[in-house]
């Protein structure tokens, strides 16, 4: 097989084929999820509002330092296995819509007029998909984050929350992460193929580009939706909680009011430092192993 290295990387045929995108976007969304899981740990832990004062961190570093002391370097990869189920499937679903709406909305048209605005319709369309199917693991994941967590296993936990708390509990936050991945995925995408075409007009094979384009447009969009992901936070984790209006949200509004009255400005932006690090170095990653695997599996 030829080195990866020799391949006219951007200048194969943009449409690889379904299948193509699919198994590289599988391949790269579990890499990603695994590498950064601790970072998202610490990130859903800043984001709830915890009764207890052992679950009340300071910062990155603090949580880091406190958790693994505490309760053991395991904590920070507890759920780790919801997500790996979830992710292959759900990034597979993910870049094929991806490429698939890209494709028909005329975004591979060299010199085409309307490139960032297919490209933003694809992203969308292809959070609309994935998130439908991966919405349920990561209610899942959050639940066994938590601080003093009962679940140990991802399927004992699919099993308690359905029985206690019915199927609408793996999707009472999935309009609110609609609202929060679509605009995210579309600004993401946007901002990765435009930095993409800046930092490498000749469309060599260049893995510097990937992951520098990709951790920039991580870290805008995971900064710009930031109060999304805490409301959708207190949403998926609102059934472990002890507080009685925290346990009855009922959406997006009424969260972003809990989060008003008791965080005031600053509650919106709960877990913003752990969100930009995770996406950032995540992104990077995911793009240079989607890039990757999508040459290698087509040659």
């Amino acid at each position: 097989m030829e080195a990866i290295e020799d391949i006219e990387y951007e200048g194969l045929s943009p449409n690889a084929g379904l299948g193509v995108n699919m198994a590289a976007g599988a391949l790269a969304g579990i890499t990603e999820h695994a590498v950064m899981f601790p970072v998202d740990s610490i990130k859903t832990r800043m984001q709830v509002f915890a009764t207890s004062p052992a679950a009340v961190y300071t910062g990155v570093g603090n949580a880091f330092t406190r958790i693994s002391s505490t309760e053991g370097m395991r904590a920070l990869w507890r759920g780790v296995s919801s997500v790996i189920m979830g992710a292959g499937p759900a990034h597979a679903v993910h870049f094929g819509a991806y490429e698939l709406v890209k494709e028909m909305a005329g975004g591979n048209v060299e010199g085409a007029s309307n490139q960032w605005i297919a490209t933003s319709l694809a992203g969308a369309s292809a959070t609309i998909a994935s998130d439908a199917l991966m919405n349920p693991f990561d209610v899942i994941k959050q639940r066994m984050q938590l601080h003093k967590s009962e679940f140990r296993s991802a399927i004992v936990c699919a099993r308690t929350v359905y029985r206690t708390e019915g199927l609408s509990a793996f999707y009472v936050s999935y309009p609110t992460t609609l609202t929060m991945t679509v605009p995210f995925t579309a600004v993401q995408f946007t901002v990765y193929e435009q930095l993409k075409a800046l930092l490498n007009p000749s469309g060599a094979y260049s893995p510097a580009t990937h992951m520098l384009a990709g951790g920039l447009s991580g870290a805008v969009a995971g900064a710009v939706t930031t109060p999304l992901d805490v409301a959708k936070t207190i949403l998926q984790t609102r059934g472990t909680s002890a507080d009685p209006e925290i346990r009855h949200c009922r959406g997006l509004a009424h969260a972003f009011r809990i989060i008003w009255q008791r965080d005031g400005l600053k509650g919106f932006a709960r877990g913003l430092a752990p969100r930009v690090l995770t996406f950032m170095p995540s992104n990077a990653l995911c793009w240079l192993s989607y890039e990757f695997f999508k040459a290698a599996i087509r040659d």
